[in-house]
């Protein structure tokens, strides 16, 4: 075959092909449903149980099992989004109703991952059984081929129950994603039973019968009057908060226990929950908690915050409310796949399509129900009518040469090489008219058949088969028939699967938490050569004084509602409130300061701390490695940012020293090689933070400057240089950008 170029704008090619694979992400992968609430993995994989014949009744099988089988016939995407999805599907903390049996550890509400698959063993539940899969054999639904056409799988299953709201769903496709809270069965189910008597029933009506979400993990929404219009639209914020008690304990002191959390709140933020109380604690915002343990178990949350006595406990649960997850935000997009394409649906339309597709599948389901009845009653009344004349017929095989002869004749009458006893039998004969089926049937017929009772139970039977003809032929002609078979699966299906709410909703109103204000005092910061800090009591500094300053690098005092101010090599400054670090006894460790700050001891050096109300009435000195000084005032450096950059540095550079000058000191710059060069601060201009500054130094091409030192004149300072004590009053006094002298010990 000739080879053929075709010419195309690059940019249309590329469209085209991100349209398609958009959409095959959107269709084939990430979003559900509407009819079954399904998406293809969750499908693929509930369809091969069922092929594999791992039924509620029956053992479990291995989770690799059902992942390598679901993988190789239908779902070709790799084991961990199979296994994943089966994970999901098994756990009762995250669906409303768990499709999958799960036998081993499937995870747990705190967020601890599934045991690996070849451990693992699962088998359907039966809801799933009984209201997803029981009717595949009665062409209910369409099958398409498998990827590689080896194999047929359904385009959608049977689903009976309103599977998109009872579940919901969430995903995360190309340019969109889904997210459906769950709902209550019975509740959905009733809701649903209104819209089939009444289409043009309003949301506000249906919201009476289905309130709202009913999470797994309880909780409380507090948004009732937002409900409506979330569901008019299909897009909304639901506000879940926990659910929190007061217990009484011995010698008046009590405890908050919380037994319900929103539903966002599963997985890891549960510790994160706990992570922002104790931080609430070490902050003083909280000083009333004593301890917190988390006794969460299989029976169901409980998280303790112990108190102490006479803690204000409506307060401390607005201030949880307020500060932590234990109020949330659950997102509502209820986006599912609607007649191929990907669409936003109000709650009215979720469930027209639910209807319909109902409708659907009990119109297909009747229809293959009728045509098998049908058939047997051909076979019956063939059967019924060959027991008149079997003794014709026993003649006819007797007398006929093979199969072929005799079907011939019972079905067209033709006598032609079959021996007869007599003409008129050989006349009867020519009359038969079985048709095909029943003369198989009559061909295929054992003699206790015969029997009085064994024709008599035919005919009864009979006479079953006529009366489910006109039955199923009554629900197909008459709309009113189907959907009475369709109301009375519905109540089957609630009174076989329903369960109470565990969400409440209601109308809550704003939490109001009054934060304690701190009273402000002044505090010593101490930090030591290893960077751990705390603040003490000035009086506690006072009786500690010579101890204090030998053993910290950093030592200041600041207001306890102030902010300390932290300068690390790169050049940036990092902000960090003193009510955060921890305030106690003298001897105690501390905590190591990056603990605070959005930065790692380990990737930046601190070169200089300060706190931020006295630094804004001061001058601050510069220094780089690579001698660049400049003076900046300490009011560029207040600011309500965790962090931001304090200086302008060269590629390459470092920041080297940041201390506060007075502008009548003597400075000192020491290179690496030993160069010195001492001359006074005040030929430093005064810059702004956003500036390189000026050279200090001149320095040879692999020489960097190694410590600034800095003194009053009239003072004698002393530095280690060389395991010898070097005095630097006595070093040449100097320029500013001069190389500077070489000291030889």
């Amino acid at each position: 075959m000739e080879e053929q170029i075709i010419r195309t704008e690059y940019s249309d090619l590329m469209q085209k092909s991100y349209i398609d694979y958009a959409m095959s992400v959107i269709i084939a992968r990430a979003l559900p449903d509407v009819r079954d609430g399904l998406k293809p993995v969750q499908r693929r994989t509930l369809y091969d149980m069922y092929e594999l014949g791992i039924r509620y009744d029956r053992p479990y099988r291995k989770c690799a099992r059902i992942v390598g089988d679901t993988m190789g016939k239908y779902h070709p995407h790799g084991d961990s989004s199979i296994y994943e999805a089966l994970v999901v599907m098994s756990q009762d903390f995250k669906k409303g109703m768990p499709l999958v049996d799960g036998h081993g550890n499937f995870g747990s509400i705190e967020g601890d991952g599934a045991a690996a698959m070849r451990y693992t063993e699962a088998r359907l539940q039966k809801v799933t059984q009984e209201t997803f899969l029981a009717d595949l054999d009665k062409d209910v639904v369409d099958f398409v081929p498998n990827f590689d056409e080896t194999e047929k799988e359904p385009s959608v299953l049977p689903v009976r129950l309103p599977n998109l709201l009872v579940n919901g769903s969430d995903g995360i496709a190309v340019g969109m994603a889904t997210s459906i809270p769950p709902h209550n069965l019975g509740e959905v189910i009733d809701a649903a039973k209104a819209y089939l008597k009444n289409p043009e029933i309003s949301t506000e009506k249906l919201l009476e019968l289905m309130p709202g979400p009913d999470f797994p993990t309880g909780g409380i929404i507090v948004n009732k009057d937002e409900l409506p219009a979330i569901y008019e639209s299909g897009t909304g914020k639901i506000k879940i908060r926990g659910k929190v008690k007061v217990e009484k304990l011995k010698g008046g002191r009590e405890q908050l226990v919380i037994t319900e959390i929103p539903y966002p709140m599963i997985g890891a933020n549960i510790a994160k929950f706990l992570n922002d109380v104790a931080g609430l604690v070490e902050s003083k915002k909280a000083p009333e908690i004593t301890d917190i343990s988390n006794q969460s178990s299989k029976e169901g949350i409980r998280i303790v915050l112990e108190l102490k006595k006479g803690a204000d406990t409506e307060n401390l649960k607005n201030m949880l409310y307020k500060k932590t997850r234990l109020e949330d935000t659950f997102g509502v997009n209820m986006l599912a796949v609607a007649d191929g394409k990907p669409e936003t649906l109000s709650i009215r339309q979720i469930l027209e399509h639910y209807i319909e597709f109902q409708y659907e599948l009990t119109t297909r389901k009747y229809r293959t129900l009728l045509t098998k009845e049908q058939e047997k009653r051909e076979i019956q009344e063939g059967l019924i009518k060959a027991c008149e004349v079997i003794d014709l017929i026993i003649e006819i095989l007797r007398g006929s040469k093979n199969i072929k002869d005799a079907k011939a004749c019972l079905t067209v009458g033709v006598t032609d090489g079959i021996r007869f006893k007599s003409e008129a039998a050989k006349k009867r004969a020519a009359r038969l008219r079985f048709t095909e089926r029943q003369a198989q049937a009559i061909l295929e017929m054992r003699l206790y058949r015969l029997i009085g009772l064994e024709i008599q139970a035919l005919m009864e039977e009979n006479q079953k088969t006529l009366k489910n003809i006109a039955e199923y032929e009554d629900i197909l002609e008459n709309h009113s028939s189907m959907t009475r078979v369709i109301l009375r699966e519905m109540d089957a299906i609630k009174k076989a699967y329903a369960r109470s709410r565990r969400t409440a909703i209601e109308n809550a109103e704003a939490i109001i938490y009054e934060e304690k204000k701190i009273e402000e005092m002044p505090v010593m910061f101490l930090m030591d050569r290893f960077g751990y800090a705390k603040t003490i009591d000035m009086s506690v500094y006072d009786r500690n004084k010579e101890a204090a300053d030998n053993e910290n690098k950093y030592v200041f005092s600041c207001m306890n509602t102030g902010k300390i101010c932290i300068f690390t090599d790169t050049g940036k400054q990092h902000t960090v409130k003193v009510q955060e670090l921890p305030f106690g006894k003298f001897r105690d460790k501390g905590v190591p300061i990056d603990n605070f700050g959005n930065f790692s001891s380990s990737e930046e050096q601190i070169v200089g701390i300060g706190s931020m109300e006295a630094l804004k009435h001061q001058k601050l000195l510069f220094g780089t490695r690579q001698g660049m000084l400049k003076i900046v005032d300490g009011t560029e450096f207040e600011t309500k940012m965790r962090t931001m950059a304090a200086t302008k540095l060269n590629e390459g550079d470092e920041l080297l020293r940041v201390t506060v000058t007075d502008g009548t000191e003597q400075v000192v710059l020491q290179s690496r090689d030993g160069y010195f060069l001492r001359f006074d601060v005040s030929e430093i201009p005064e810059k702004k933070k956003g500036a390189a500054g000026v050279r200090g130094m001149r320095l040879a091409e692999k020489d960097a400057l190694e410590a600034i030192h800095l003194y009053h004149t009239g003072q004698e300072e002393s530095v280690e240089y060389k395991d010898k004590q070097l005095v630097l009053n006595k070093l040449k006094a100097g320029s500013r950008d001069t190389k500077g002298v070489k000291v030889r010990v």
